[in-house]
């Protein structure tokens, strides 16, 4: 298990789904988490959670496709801690009534999508590269998607968001390499997440049969969890890694391998 002890990880999105497997995972490894999401209720509930782990999580109620939130979140943990070690841009959201081809979506879905898995990105990376190339480096770790490889219809901002992501990921990385930053990505398969329950119960499908067709589609035979994502992520920030800057890593039980998944 890699130690984080010391280090400070800011996480967004980090209330739910992928993003609270990241900060409790994190937590566990002895690091000072900074929680940054919008649902106040579950960030209590991950406060409540990470008493008992070895490291900290603070949590920060604000919306990351907002400059300003993003400039306060970045600036408040340097001046508490001295630094910022690890960023995970884990923020996403797909919104059930997004499901729509393009000609049929509206311009403020889009702006919206856009503005919240990809803007946010490149806004914490925007202010917390400064205070990376100050303490000597540091790590980014995106959240995107096997849909930034390949995507299936109704789709089209959300596909667009994480290949954009995937983008950004190589661009920062080499950027920044020399002042060593590594900037690095994962891309989840199916991942039993709130945003999942989210999408059956837009299909109305009975959960527990789509479930099973959903697993199945993946070679291992199963959908992933928040855990899955988490080990691989911390593997990324950990200096277990260090020869690594510009990738991404598929965590999506061997559906990109196959060529196919949607």
């Amino acid at each position: 298990m890699d130690t984080f002890k010391g280090q400070v990880v800011i996480v967004t999105g980090g209330a739910k789904g992928i993003g609270r497997g990241l900060c409790l995972a994190f937590a566990g490894a002895e690091a000072k988490v900074i929680c940054v999401d919008v649902d106040d209720p579950a960030g209590a509930a991950i406060l409540k959670e990470g008493e008992s782990l070895s490291g900290t999580i603070h949590y920060v109620s604000g919306d990351v496709s907002q400059n300003a939130v993003c400039e306060s979140v970045v600036k408040d943990a340097a001046e508490a801690h001295g630094r910022v070690d690890v960023v995970c841009n884990n923020v996403g959201i797909q919104p059930t009534t997004s499901y729509l081809p393009a000609h049929e979506m509206t311009e403020a879905m889009w702006d919206r999508i856009i503005d919240v898995n990809l803007k946010s990105a490149f806004l914490m990376a925007h202010h917390v590269i400064p205070v990376m190339q100050k303490q000597g480096g540091g790590v980014i770790v995106n959240t995107a998607s096997v849909q930034g490889l390949q995507s299936a219809k109704g789709v089209s901002a959300y596909a667009a968001s994480k290949g954009g992501l995937l983008s950004l990921t190589r661009q920062l990385a080499l950027e920044y390499a020399a002042d060593k930053i590594r900037v690095l990505a994962v891309n989840p398969g199916t991942i039993d997440t709130p945003l999942v329950d989210e999408a059956l119960e837009a299909l109305g499908s009975d959960t527990a049969d789509f479930r099973e067709q959903m697993a199945a589609v993946h070679p291992l035979g199963r959908i992933g969890t928040p855990a899955d994502v988490a080990n691989v992520v911390l593997f990324l920030a950990s200096e277990r890694a260090s020869f690594m800057t510009g990738e991404y890593v598929n965590v999506d039980g061997g559906v990109m391998a196959q060529g196919a998944w949607a």
